[in-house]
């Protein structure tokens, strides 16, 4: 009898396994974090948070977990198995990344920040800058601001595109860019023009 149970189970949970369909969440707060971690740097030069440490205080459980039925237990084997990649996580540490983030952060602080000083550049409400007032530069130095500009949309287009491929998910680059907009938006100093949801200039 216990044979033929263990039987049914087996049956059961590999047809189980089958018809499982886990939803993969696009870990919004793991996403905020990083683009406030990497924007921070970028912009201000602020150390990333560190992880806080494990409360190294809290009591040992004295008493041992309940025993788990066979069922749940052959469903631990076979379903996270199946599934252990689809679990939501942001993996934002990649030398692609890294190498994206040392170039962004050496063109705001050799060019960029002085732009968005002068209200000639703006950041747009897609996570991207865009000349705003050409006007406010000299007219040769518009040129190279130009060009400052295309670079900068180049890394930023990268960097979306990465965390994503990084994470095995391309189908999270546009709420990783969306993440990321509204965040440099909210990093932006004091004086600086964003665009607003309508696309509007607004200086903040």
């Amino acid at each position: 009898m216990r044979k033929l149970t263990c039987i049914v189970l087996t049956m059961l949970a590999i047809a189980l396994v089958g018809c499982v369909t886990i939803n993969v969440y696009f870990p919004e707060a793991a996403a905020q974090k990083a683009a406030d971690q990497f924007i921070g740097t970028v912009l201000d030069g602020s150390a990333p948070k560190a992880p806080p440490a494990t409360d190294k205080s809290a009591p040992a459980r004295d008493t041992p977990p309940p025993a788990r039925q066979p069922s749940a237990m052959l469903l631990d084997l076979l379903v996270p198995a199946a599934y252990a990649d689809d679990v939501p996580n942001l993996r934002v540490q990649t030398p692609a990344v890294q190498a994206i983030h040392d170039r962004m952060q050496a063109r705001f602080q050799n060019s960029l920040q002085a732009l968005l000083d002068s209200g000639a550049v703006g950041f747009t409400r897609d996570g991207m800058v865009a000349m705003r007032d050409a006007a406010k530069l000299p007219l040769s130095e518009r040129a190279q601001a130009s060009a400052t500009v295309a670079d900068e949309n180049r890394d930023r287009s990268a960097l979306y595109r990465e965390i994503a491929n990084a994470n095995n998910h391309p189908e999270w680059e546009a709420q990783i860019r969306a993440t990321f907009a509204q965040t440099w938006i909210d990093h932006a100093h004091a004086g600086w023009y964003y665009q607003n949801a309508s696309g509007a200039w607004q200086r903040k």
